[in-house]
C-alpha cells in the first residue's frame, strides 16, 4: 500500500514505542506533571519539548532543527496528536530520565532531560536549496543504518550531488536530486517527496502492495483457493479474511494491521476490530479441532507491529521473544545503537491455537507483515514458512521534514533475531520456496504455495 510522505510523516509517530507505560500523575501541589520540560531521544534525531500542556516534536542533524508533529496533554502525561496518535511519557526514578511509549507500535524510547532547547531550535532554519540538500543528505548519515549492507558510500554520495545544486534549483530538479540519490537503496521504507512529487519503491524483483493488487490476488484466492471452504467471512474493513478448509484445517489472510477500523481511528480502535475477528475466528472449539492453519501474509502492506504481536500471542501457550529492536544512536558512527529490547510475545487470555502453523510470504509481505513473520520464527511448536522472501523492510519509519516543505521518511533501526541477525534488504527466506502470484499463475490459475502449505499440513 502506498504511503504518501505526509502519512509517513505521520506513522512515524505510530512507530517505535509500546503504550504499556502508566503516565505520572500531576505533582503534589496540583502544579506541571512531573514529564514537563525538555527532553532529547536516544537516537531518532529528535527533542521533544512536554511543556504548558503541549507537545512539540524538533528534527534535529549537526546543521538543523526543525519542528515536526506536535500534540495536546489530554492527561498528565499523556499527548494526543492531531492525527488521533497517543504517546505516553514516564519519567524513572531518575527524574531526569524517562520513557515514550506511542500507542500501536513495540518497545520504548529513552529520553533524557536537557536544561534548555539547543540553540539552533530557537534561530531561524536556514531555507533554500542548499540548505535544504544538506538537511536531507544529514538525515540519512546519521541515522540510516543500512549503507554498509547496500554498498552505497554515502559521503561519496553527496560529493557526486551537492555540486549540482545551487541557489536557483527548482523545487523539481531538487526532487529529482534526492529521487536519484536514494533510489539505489532499494528501501521500501525510504521515500520523498510532497503534494506534487513522490518516490519510493522496492526490493528489484518485487510488487509493492496496492488496493488494486490486493484485490486482484484476494479475488484469485476466493476462486481458486477457497471453493470448496466453509464459512468464508472477512473481517476489519475486508482487510483479514478467514475460512474452515478441508482437513480440518485453517486459512487466515491479513492484508495489513491497520485500517480496520474508521479512516482516523485511534489505535485502540483497530485493536478491538483485530481482537474481535480473532475472537470470532479462534474460538474454542475451532483451536480444539484444528491440524493446521495457514496464515497468508503475501500481501501485507504493513501497518502496527503491535497488532501482529498481538495475532502471535493467539498462536502460543508459552512466553517467548519475538524480536530485540535497536536504533542508531552516534550520529557519526553508524555502528553505535541504543541497548538492544526484546519484544516478547506473551500467551493471550483468550482461547489460543499451538498446532502447526504454514505462513505465506513473498516480495509484497512488508513491515508489519515481515515482523509478525520474525515473530513466529521462534514461536514455541511447528512453523514453517512457503512461497518467497519477504520485502526486507522491518524498522520504524522516521518522517523528517525538509527546509523547502518537503519530506522524507527513512528507517533507523534494526530488527535482530536471537542470534544478532537481521533481514533487513534479502527478507525472511522461506523453507519451502514457491512462486507467489506470478503471471504465469494467474494464467494458469495455479497457486503453487497455498498447495504446498495444505500438503504440509496433512
Amino acid at each position: 500500500m502506498r504511503t504518501t510522505v505526509s502519512a509517513a510523516i505521520a506513522l512515524t509517530l505510530a512507530a517505535g514505542a509500546t503504550p504499556a507505560f502508566a503516565a505520572d500523575g500531576p505533582s503534589a501541589k496540583g502544579g506541571p506533571s512531573s514529564t514537563s520540560g525538555i527532553w532529547r531521544m536516544d537516537g531518532y534525531g529528535t527533542v521533544l519539548d512536554l511543556r504548558d500542556g503541549e507537545l512539540r516534536e524538533y528534527q534535529t542533524t549537526a546543521v538543523s532543527c526543525l519542528t515536526g508533529f506536535t500534540g495536546r496533554e489530554t492527561r498528565p502525561g499523556v499527548y494526543t496528536t492531531p492525527d488521533n496518535v497517543v504517546l505516553r511519557v514516564r519519567t524513572l526514578p531518575r527524574r531526569d530520565r524517562a520513557s515514550l511509549g506511542i500507542d500501536g507500535s513495540v518497545g520504548h524510547r529513552n529520553l533524557q532531560r536537557i536544561p534548555a532547547l539547543p540553540d539552533a531550535c530557537t534561530r531561524p532554519a536556514a531555507e533554500g536549496p542548499l540548505a535544504t540538500f544538506d538537511v536531507f543528505w544529514s538525515s540519512f548519515a546519521e541515522n540510516y543504518p543500512f549503507f554498509a549492507a547496500k554498498g552505497i558510500d554515502w559521503d561519496g554520495v553527496r560529493a557526486h550531488y551537492r555540486p549540482k545544486v545551487h541557489a536557483d534549483t527548482t523545487r523539481e530538479e531538487l526532487f529529482t536530486v534526492f529521487r536519484d540519490m536514494v533510489a539505489p537503496l532499494y528501501d521500501a521504507h525510504v521515500s520523498v517527496g510532497d503534494i506534487e512529487h513522490y518516490f519510493a519503491h522496492g526490493r528489484p524483483g518485487t510488487v509493492l502492495p496496492t488496493e488494486e493488487f490486493d484485490a486482484e490476488v484476494k479475488k484469485h484466492i476466493v476462486r481458486r483457493d477457497l471453493k470448496n471452504a466453509r464459512g468464508v467471512r472477512d473481517f476489519g474493513n475486508g482487510r483479514i479474511t478467514y475460512a474452515d478448509l478441508p482437513g480440518e484445517r485453517g486459512y487466515l489472510r491479513i492484508s495489513g494491521f491497520g485500517g480496520y477500523a474508521d479512516e482516523g481511528a485511534p489505535y485502540s480502535a483497530e485493536r478491538a476490530e483485530l481482537d474481535k475477528a480473532l475472537d470470532a475466528i479462534l474460538t474454542e472449539e475451532r483451536v480444539e479441532r484444528l491440524k493446521g492453519l495457514v496464515i497468508d501474509l503475501r500481501v501485507n502492506g504493513g501497518g502496527s507491529d503491535a497488532l501482529g504481536i498481538r495475532v502471535a500471542e493467539r498462536l502460543t501457550d508459552a512466553s517467548y521473544v519475538a524480536y530485540t529492536k535497536r536504533a542508531r544512536n552516534d550520529p557519526a558512527d553508524p555502528a553505535k545503537y541504543t541497548r538492544p529490547e526484546p519484544i516478547r510475545v506473551s500467551p493471550a487470555e483468550a482461547p489460543r491455537y499451538t498446532g502447526p502453523v504454514a505462513v505465506l510470504t513473498g516480495g509484497s509481505t512488508v513491515s508489519a507483515g515481515e515482523t509478525l513473520t520474525q515473530a513466529l520464527i521462534d514461536r514455541p511448536g511447528r512453523v514453517v514458512r512457503i512461497g518467497e522472501p519477504t520485502q526486507g523492510v522491518f524498522s520504524d519509519i522516521m518522517g523528517r521534514v525538509l527546509p523547502n516543505g518537503m519530506g522524507a521518511v527513512l528507517p533507523n533501526e534494526q530488527y535482530l533475531t536471537r542470534t544478532g541477525d537481521t533481514f533487513d534488504g534479502p527478507g525472511i527466506p522461506p523453507h519451502l520456496k514457491e512462486p507467489v502470484f506470478t503471471e504465469e499463475e494467474f494464467a494458469k490459475e495455479r497457486d503453487s504455495a497455498f498447495d504446498r502449505a495444505l500438503n504440509v499440513l496433512r
